[in-house]
Formats: structure tokens, C-alpha cells, sequence
């Protein structure tokens, strides 16, 4: 079932935009009759079938209507460097959308070698993610700054900096608990500056080990989401 992002889940029928209905007619092909699902992006999901194809306004006439649909227990924050290969960032966005994220900060650091994104771009990214795994709730996407900066808006939550010099004792998935929210910084290829470390330090923030192995920026995103959930989902159900 392919699903679509509207304005409003209220309505019967709904009405798609241009962008989405000429995505249902033009390029999907889509049929009058045929079963679709759509989401507002803030947890209301709707299941029905296109009542009016439009490539400009679609319609959807709604069987069944959910709110807080698939509603994780936990709410995650990760604060990322992107990296000189945008591809990169863009597949951590990607995958991270898929597993459970709710919100993402590009940041920049030090050592940083990408100084800007595009964030138009990046969320066509994670729009494309929620679809494709059929979700409920479209992550946010923050403006980039420096981590300094990042900082200053003191982010409510369990506060994790995955540093690659702590001990196996530090593993993220000994000191996370299950629930709330979380937020977790990831520095860029070279890591933090001894300066920056400090600066984490003093906010609040909890130095973590992502395992044993040197690991790429974007697949230390994913590996700090991948555990988050996981922690989640075990200690949640037993």
C-alpha cells in the first residue's frame, strides 16, 4: 500500500496537494478504487481508496483514521557533523528515519569538514523514508549550527556525546534507559577537540562508546539509533 503526506487527516475525503497527487497519478499511476494510506506527519494515519484523481488534487475517501499511530516510547534527538560526501549524511537519514528518529541537528564542529546543507534536500530525504516504511511522524529537521550553539538551546533529555577514546564500560547501551527523550551528539571524522569534549561535558552530556571498532560518522548515527531502539524494544517488553 503506497502512502501519501496531507495537510489534514480530519477531513473526508482528504485532499492531497500537487505534489503528492501528481506523484499518485503521474508517476504511480494509480487508479480510482485503489487502496492507499495517508499521514499528516504528526501521528494521524488514514486508510481508504482514491475516490478522484487530479493531478493537481487527489482525493482520498478515509475507511479508517488512527491517531499517535505507532507511537514509539521514546523520543530521539541526534545532533550529527555532516560529512564532506553529502551521499553520506543522506544515508543516515535514510536509515535512521526507517528505524525511529524524531529529530535531527547537522552541526558543526571544529574539525568539520562540511560547513552548510541544504535543508530542503534533506527532507525530501526523510519524506521519502517515512513513506517507503510506512509511518506516522515526519522528523524535524533543524536548521545547521555550531555545536556551541547547538548547546545553548540546552536539549531536554538523557544527554549522550559518542566519543571514540571511552571504554567498552561506556557503551551506549549500558548507560541509555528505555523511554523519554534522548539526545546523543556525533563529532566529525577526527572526532571532537579536547575543547569541545570540555564543552559537552560541562552541558550536561555523558561521554558513551559505540563499541570497539573506529566507525565513520554516519555509521556511528545509525549504530547510537539502531541501539536506542533496540533498548527500547528489549527492556520495554520484558
Amino acid at each position: 500500500m503506497e502512502l501519501f503526506f496531507c495537510n489534514a487527516i480530519d477531513d473526508n475525503p482528504v485532499m492531497l496537494g500537487p505534489d503528492e497527487s501528481w506523484h499518485l497519478s503521474k508517476v504511480l499511476r494509480l487508479r480510482v478504487g485503489d487502496a492507499v494510506a495517508v499521514t499528516d506527519g504528526h501521528g494521524g494515519f488514514g486508510t481508504g481508496e482514491i475516490m478522484d484523481i487530479n493531478p493537481k488534487a487527489a482525493l482520498i475517501r478515509l475507511k479508517e483514521v488512527r491517531q499517535a499511530y505507532n507511537q514509539r516510547p521514546y523520543s530521539l534527538h541526534i545532533a550529527i557533523a555532516p560529512t564532506k560526501n553529502i551521499d553520506r549524511l543522506e544515508w543516515f537519514l535514510e536509515k535512521a528515519t526507517e528505524i525511529g528518529i524524531a529529530a535531527i541537528s547537522p552541526i558543526r564542529c571544529q574539525r568539520s569538514e562540511r560547513k552548510d546543507v541544504r535543508i530542503d534536500r534533506l527532507e525530501k530525504v526523510v519524506m521519502a523514508a517515512v513513506k517507503q516504511s510506512l509511518q506516522a511522524y515526519l522528523p524535524q529537521i533543524h536548521p545547521m549550527e555550531s555545536l556551541s550553539k547547538f548547546l545553548e538551546s540546552n536539549p531536554a533529555g538523557q544527554r549522550f556525546a559518542c566519543i571514540t577514546h571511552q571504554t567498552p564500560e561506556d557503551g551506549l547501551q549500558f548507560l541509555a534507559r528505555p523511554g523519554g527523550r534522548v539526545v546523543i551528539v556525533i563529532g566529525p571524522e577526527g572526532d571532537f577537540t579536547e575543547d569541545e569534549i570540555n564543552l559537552l561535558l560541562q552541558h550536561g552530556f555523558r561521554g558513551c562508546s559505540l563499541g570497539p571498532n573506529r566507525l565513520r560518522t554516519e555509521t556511528a548515527g545509525l549504530a547510537a539509533c539502531h541501539t536506542i531502539a533496540l533498548i527500547n524494544q528489549v527492556r520495554t517488553n520484558a
